[in-house]
């Protein structure tokens, strides 16, 4: 007999988070955030000071993680979180990466 359950849809959200996320412990409590809620994705920091995530999973869940980055740590002070949503690209695992200086535009 088939499983006839559908799967929720998966949806990802390119979010950018702007404050004091840099060096409060932003990047790995988002990790173990994001791992905890059974998400795929990757979170980074930015020349700027911000710092930048894609998040993959059902629509309920990425929207949970994405009110998590309105708070962050104890230690971040967030200002404003952006978000953008895009076709889901089925990535797997939650890493942290980092930005290569090729990616700035020259």
């Amino acid at each position: 007999m088939q499983n006839t359950t559908p799967h929720p849809k998966q949806v990802r959200a390119h979010v950018f988070i702007s404050g004091r996320v840099q060096g409060v412990g932003y990047r790995y409590s988002t990790v173990d955030t994001a791992t905890q809620l059974g998400l795929t994705g990757w979170v980074r920091n930015l020349p700027d000071g911000r710092v930048e995530a894609v998040f993959e999973g059902s629509q309920t869940v990425v929207g949970q993680m994405i009110r998590w980055c309105y708070q962050g740590p104890p230690a971040a002070m967030v200002k404003e979180v952006s978000i953008e949503y895009e076709e889901p690209e089925d990535l797997r695992g939650f890493e942290v990466r980092r930005f290569e200086k090729s990616e700035l535009g020259q």
